[in-house]
């Protein structure tokens, strides 16, 4: 009897057991990896706790009210910063960038990169946990009194919920990073399943959005070094373009033309990303997140996390710091520095501006930098300069020859061309080759056009003289006498923009001129007609240009004609000055091809 009972017992526990094994177990990893996918699409889809909140109506409150409301603020004090964090979510969500202005008056009010979520343009970003699905909205954390958040005083928060204890102590460098170390502590009787999470929240289309087509402004991220991007006008119109990735290394964020606003998960953790927009068309709500997967928190246990937020300026030297290894003195930070929008064509963009700051930083001015950089340039495409100056010269020489064509069929064109061309192939000349410098500097002048543009380095950066802001249009205006009228001609609707041809534009576009009449016409007079236009066009077109661009088009020019003047002479052509550099008629018979 005792040998059956002892039988029946080990029989039903080997049931049990093979139970376990085989169904009930499989059955709780299936509920535990649903629960934990239903949780971070939760945190993901804006409808849990503080997350969800970003989805919720929210009354705009002036910034001095908003910063006021809730259970108080910890001040935020570094050589680069000024702001508070939010004890009601323990988020970072007021930030000044203390050394850089909204203009070049030094009086004028300093960036502010975050706002509370409660104000017009609410701006924050936020880490934290979610606890069995769910995250507290707006819990109030505490803190020591008199705790003031510096360099070299780390600050600690603390809150309690449903038997567990929060801790998130922050620290910051001297520049624009911040370190959180989050740790939770379960003092209940029942496991927690936690899931880590970051954020970073626009509200509302921001005031100073630009919408530039060759520059990214709106979330953005990286996933597994792949980059995502999204503009603030692309997601308003329709949240079909939100993006849902996942994989190790990277970061989100939301940016414009110079600042970041970053939540950085570590670095060897997977994570799923998201960046997409709730709300309604008139009040959006932009957001970049993620979510790290979850873990499970059994009582007397604790665990801790370190993550990073970056608030700051995309200074290219900065960012890259960032992205070192921790050995080397950085955070490995996978590809910060593409939070700065280095376009299709990076291979060039990054050279550009590696070689512009290279010179600025030695020689202390950016201007100067431009003007070694179109040296180097010069000299890097001096052969195919020279082939194309040749082949110019070489038309130059045939002119005559090409007049007589022209006079020997005035009405029959195909003939004259024909002739043209077996003119070139006695010559063994390509008359193409004379396109090519042109044709050469075109995706270069891009590059740096886009480099110029979207790089923090060269902002407010002064040249000599009245270029005060590389990165602005030249100051001065030739429909005010360059400031001797009181009044200011591109502030006129419409046509503002085109009438502050400044002195720079001027000296290009004079440049640009006698660069043409080096060149041989075109054999049509009405190609010959707006050829003879363009320096005026492009006067007028690079007015509203940034000064630093303006200067290397000029500079490049100013050494292209003396380039082409030297291989002219050398090939024998004589420069008749008086006869050659005379503006362009507007003969209507002549523009007319009569």
């Amino acid at each position: 009897m005792d040998r059956n009972l002892i039988l029946t017992i080990a029989l039903s526990m080997g049931v049990l057991l093979l139970w376990d094994q085989f169904i009930a177990g499989p059955q709780r990893e299936a509920y535990r990896t649903a629960n934990q996918t239903a949780q971070e699409e939760l945190l993901l889809s804006g409808d849990a706790g503080d997350l969800g909140q970003t989805t919720a109506p929210v009354e705009s409150l002036t910034l001095e009210d908003a910063l006021s409301m809730g259970p108080g603020r910890v001040t935020i004090h570094t050589p680069n910063l000024e702001g508070s964090i939010n004890l009601a979510g323990g988020r970072i969500d007021d930030l000044l960038l203390t050394q850089y202005r909204e203009t070049m008056d030094q009086e004028s009010p300093e960036i502010r990169l975050l706002r509370p979520r409660s104000a017009e343009e609410g701006h924050y970003v936020e880490l934290g946990w979610s606890v069995d699905g769910k995250v507290s909205e707006g819990a109030a954390w505490t803190t020591s009194a008199g705790a003031i958040l510096t360099p070299t005083t780390p600050v600690t928060l603390t809150r309690r919920q449903d038997g567990l204890v929060f801790e998130k102590t922050i620290a910051v460098d001297d520049v624009f990073m911040f370190t959180v170390t989050q740790t939770v502590r379960n003092e209940s009787q029942a496991v927690s399943t936690l899931t880590p999470y970051g954020l970073v929240v626009q509200r509302n289309m921001p005031s100073d959005l630009k919408n530039f087509m060759i520059l990214h402004e709106g979330p953005v991220g990286i996933v597994g070094g792949r980059l995502f991007e999204r503009k603030f006008k692309k997601l308003e119109k329709s949240n079909k373009s939100a993006v849902k990735a996942d994989g190790t290394g990277g970061w989100v964020g939301i940016t414009n033309k110079n600042w970041l606003a970053a939540a950085i998960p570590p670095q060897d953790e997977s994570f799923n990303a998201a960046i997409d927009r709730f709300g309604s068309e008139e009040k959006p709500i932009f957001r970049s997140s993620y979510a790290l997967a979850a873990r499970d928190l059994n009582p007397g246990e604790s665990l801790s996390l370190t993550s990073h937020i970056f608030g700051g300026a995309k200074d290219v030297d900065i960012l890259q710091s960032y992205e070192r290894s921790p050995e080397k003195g950085g955070l490995g930070v996978v590809d910060f520095d593409k939070a700065v929008d280095w376009g299709h064509l990076f291979f060039l963009t990054r050279p550009i501006f590696y070689t512009l700051n290279f010179f600025g930083d030695m020689i202390g001015n950016f201007g100067v930098a431009i003007l070694i950089l179109t040296l180097i340039i010069k000299g890097l495409l001096f052969p195919i300069a020279n082939k194309g100056y040749e082949t110019a010269s070489k038309m130059k020489k045939l002119q005559p020859q090409i007049e007589k064509l022209k006079a020997r069929h005035p009405d029959d064109k195909a003939k004259m061309q024909q002739e043209m061309m077996a003119l070139y192939k006695r010559e063994k000349m390509n008359p193409v080759a004379g396109c090519l410098p042109i044709l050469v500097q075109m995706p270069i002048f891009f590059a740096l056009y886009k480099t110029l543009f979207v790089t923090i380095e060269l902002r407010h950066e002064p040249f000599f003289g009245w270029i005060r802001d590389l990165s602005a249009p030249d100051p001065t205006s030739l429909f005010n006498l360059f400031g001797l009228l009181p009044y200011d001609p591109s502030a006129l609707p419409m046509i503002g923009a085109f009438l502050g041809i400044g002195v720079l534009p001027l000296m290009m576009g004079i440049a640009m001129w006698f660069q043409t009449k080096l060149n041989p016409p075109p054999a049509d007079p009405v190609q010959a007609q707006i050829f003879g236009m363009m320096p005026i066009v492009f006067t007028f077109l690079f007015a509203s240009f940034a000064a630093g661009l303006v200067l290397y088009w000029f500079w490049n020019t100013a050494l292209s004609i003396l380039q082409q003047w030297i291989i002219m002479k050398r090939n024998g052509v004589t420069i008749d000055w008086g006869t050659r550099f005379k503006f362009p008629s507007f003969n209507k018979k002549t523009a007319a091809g009569e």
